[in-house]
């Protein structure tokens, strides 16, 4: 899949291709990711369909990231907020539900990102035009059984450096 025409302008810095066989090697992969300085103050964009693990992806990267508590979907709510073990903060963005990307500024979302933290959004073509440049854009595509393929492109330095 290739970005949304928002993202076009930018360059892919670098691209990786992952392959997760099972929820295990999804749950490696956010703890590797978690791990990376800066990881914190990113902006992580995922595309895919319905049940492709979108938000499998997120709970795992929060729990490494040390969330306590529960990790909900925020389908409903839109934006889940929660604290990091470092004293940060995580917001976690569902668009799913938008029908219209002005929903974005609506809502007060603005604000948030201009806050320092890790910001993840799924479907965030449905914010497009809305939402800053993402650092990492990843898209989850389901296989066969529980297997993921899984492209993640660097559009930032910021992103670069998670990826290397």
């Amino acid at each position: 899949m290739t970005l949304p025409l928002t993202f076009d302008h930018r360059s892919i810095l670098e691209t990786r291709q992952l392959d997760w066989p099972d929820e295990a090697a999804c749950e490696a992969w956010a703890r590797q990711l978690a791990a990376r300085p800066g990881i914190s103050r990113a902006f992580i964009a995922l595309q895919g369909p319905l049940g492709a693990g979108k938000t499998t992806f997120v709970r795992h990267l929060l729990r490494a990231l040390g969330v306590a508590g529960r990790v909900r979907s925020p389908t409903y709510t839109v934006m889940e907020p929660y604290r990091l073990a470092d004293g940060g903060e995580a917001a976690h963005f569902d668009f799913y539900r938008f029908d219209d990307p002005r929903e974005w500024a609506d809502a007060g979302f603005r604000e948030v990102f201009a806050r320092p933290g890790l910001k993840i959004a799924e479907w965030p073509d449905k914010a497009e035009g809305q939402l800053p440049g993402p650092d990492l854009w990843v898209q989850i595509d389901p296989g066969e059984g529980d297997r993921r393929w899984v492209r993640v492109q660097a559009l930032t330095p910021l992103g670069a450096a998670l990826l290397a």
